[in-house]
């Protein structure tokens, strides 16, 4: 069996006031060229399909238009969890049509842990390979709260709590280990060892460390994880492995390579922990829009602007990108720069490229001083307007302040699933 390994399409994500709209179209078009080329048989999505609980129309037909045409290529099944953004109501709502046509949807986990296993069956009606779809484990999932309990103790019973759900699960699935087929397991959290893009990208919403690469049972084959956007193996396992994000979704991600993973199982394992119980290789996702980042003085920033541009109008000969890529660039100085982003936008022209953000860092002395082109207040995240309503002048976080955002976190997913009901 070959398996495809994606996650985090966030479909639908806006990047300070832009739709990635055309980009992540053209994503979801490649994924289904390679998926029919690859000759997949099993596409695992590993969460975060959608960037909101309320996405827009086109992020909706864009997802059904994938699996729709997903038919076509050949693959024969698909797995697809829900991510933290995701709204498990809306996934779930079509799961029961979709499973006519072997598409498997688990939006949010349920009191029974047998839902969450997934026997996939060829046209003989064997079975061929099993899957643990774990989605994204919200609290009410796998513990209540209890009254008076403070951040360090909700935090460990937590992790505990997710590492239970697991081994619930691999004791369920150990009737299957004789069978020689792989057996896996998804998840949407944070693994102690991963590395994010960004120390604060407002992308990442939930509980870091949530569980460590050997806190997954060793029955299962492979553990294909979502809602890390760089690709990566967790803590030295290579049957752990986050795919990372289809296409960059923010600027702290232009130096990740976007890949996809593609896994052959070898029938004939010994067993389940067996290391050569697969292979594994990754695809390079195309790069659809550059996402360019520039910060130096004003000198340098106008250099450096000048030569990506003319690099840029090169590019364009050569048909090597598809979009006009988006810049994001900071200035350091001593002193304000009157109509930065003014000046900026002149130098940029008419040649293909827009400007999204300009940030004025005040150098030397001031630098702690950062005078900040004042984004709009729909470019920001619901959380970063929190964040920085709870900042001090210096910008630094108040006492207790990760306790304080846990407690919004929780009241932000009470709220979005409240407008669902």
């Amino acid at each position: 069996m070959r398996l495809l390994h994606t996650s985090d399409w966030h479909l639908g994500h806006r990047l300070y006031d832009r739709e990635q709209r055309e980009e992540q179209q053209l994503a979801l078009d490649w994924l289904l060229k390679t998926i029919e080329r690859e000759a997949i048989d099993l596409l695992i999505v590993a969460g975060d399909i959608f960037d909101t609980s309320n996405p827009p129309n086109y992020a909706r037909r864009q997802y059904y238009d994938f699996l729709g045409r997903l038919r076509t290529t050949g693959c024969r099944h698909v797995v697809i969890v829900g991510g933290n953004h995701d709204s498990p109501s809306m996934l779930n709502a079509t799961s029961e049509v979709l499973r006519y046509i072997d598409i498997v949807v688990v939006g949010a986990a349920t009191e029974e842990v047998l839902d969450q296993i997934i026997e996939l069956r060829n046209a003989d009606e064997q079975i061929e390979a099993i899957v643990a779809a774990v989605p994204f484990l919200r609290d009410r999932d796998i513990h209540y709260n209890q009254a008076g309990e403070d951040e360090a103790s909700r935090t460990k019973r937590l992790r505990q709590s997710i590492r239970e759900h697991y081994q619930k699960l691999g004791k369920e699935v150990e009737k299957y280990r004789t069978r020689n087929i792989p057996i896996l397991t998804t998840g949407h959290l944070y693994a102690h060892g991963a590395e994010a893009s960004e120390k604060r990208s407002k992308i990442y919403i939930g509980n870091r460390s949530n569980i460590a690469a050997d806190d997954f049972p060793a029955i299962f084959d492979y553990v294909a994880l979502g809602h890390i956007h760089r690709a990566q193996i967790v803590g030295g396992n290579k049957k752990v492995r986050y795919s990372g994000s289809l296409m960059p979704l923010d600027f702290s991600e232009v130096a990740d390579d976007k890949i996809v993973y593609i896994l052959d199982f070898n029938v004939a394992k010994s067993t389940a922990d067996d290391n050569d119980a697969f292979s594994i290789r990754s695809i390079d996702v195309p790069v659809f829009r550059r996402l360019k980042r520039i910060h130096g003085s004003l000198e340098e920033v106008e250099e450096s602007l000048e030569k990506f541009l003319a690099k840029r109008e090169l590019d364009l000969v050569d048909n090597t990108e598809v979009l006009r890529p988006w810049l994001e660039i900071k200035v350091e100085s001593n002193g304000p720069i009157p109509l930065l982003h003014d000046k900026l936008k002149d130098l940029i022209g008419e040649r293909p490229a827009d400007l999204l953000s300009t940030q004025l860092i005040r150098s030397g002395a001031n630098r702690k001083s950062e005078q900040r082109v004042l984004p709009k207040l729909d470019e920001l995240s619901v959380e970063e307007v929190f964040r920085r309503l709870c900042l001090g002048s210096e910008g630094e976080e108040p006492a207790g302040f990760p306790e304080l955002l846990n407690s919004f976190r929780e009241l932000e997913n009470w709220r979005q699933e409240s407008e669902e009901i």
